[in-house]
């Protein structure tokens, strides 16, 4: 018998946690250049990079079901996501090469980058093709 409860993880709250643990990310990123990569040394950004991207794979497959499903009608561009990831990626590094700080941007840092970029891919792509098949189901 199934039975109509509401969902407690929707599309919005993985949004809201992909949004802090983003903000989470970047202040930790921050604060392990300011402390010269003591942070990177304790492993937090290992940890925190561990939960961000978990919550924004999860985000990301939530919305692209729900679009393969026709019930996806808000608009998130994730372009705002590598925007803000490359302005801190590319500040810390112009920052180190204009202060001449020994900083070296840890690797969970790097290949988190490089996550984001990814599920832009992907998304976009998605996005496409669904667009496409339903160009198609029209005619």
């Amino acid at each position: 018998m199934k039975t109509n409860h509401p969902r407690k993880f929707t599309e919005a709250f993985w949004r809201r946690l992909t949004n802090f643990w983003t903000i989470i990310f970047f202040i930790v990123v921050i604060a392990d250049y300011v402390m010269n990569n003591a942070l990177d040394h304790d492993n937090v950004i290992l940890i925190v990079s561990v939960l961000y991207g978990a919550s924004l794979a999860i985000y990301s497959a939530e919305k692209e079901f729900k679009r393969w499903h026709d019930c996806h009608e808000t608009m998130h561009p994730g372009e705002l996501y590598v925007i803000c990831w490359t302005l801190l990626v590319f500040g810390i590094l112009a920052a180190n090469v204009f202060i001449q700080k020994n900083y070296e941007l840890p690797a969970e840092v790097r290949a988190t980058y490089v996550v984001v970029v990814g599920v832009l891919a992907l998304t976009k792509e998605s996005k496409h093709l669904y667009r496409r098949q339903k160009k198609c189901e029209v005619k």
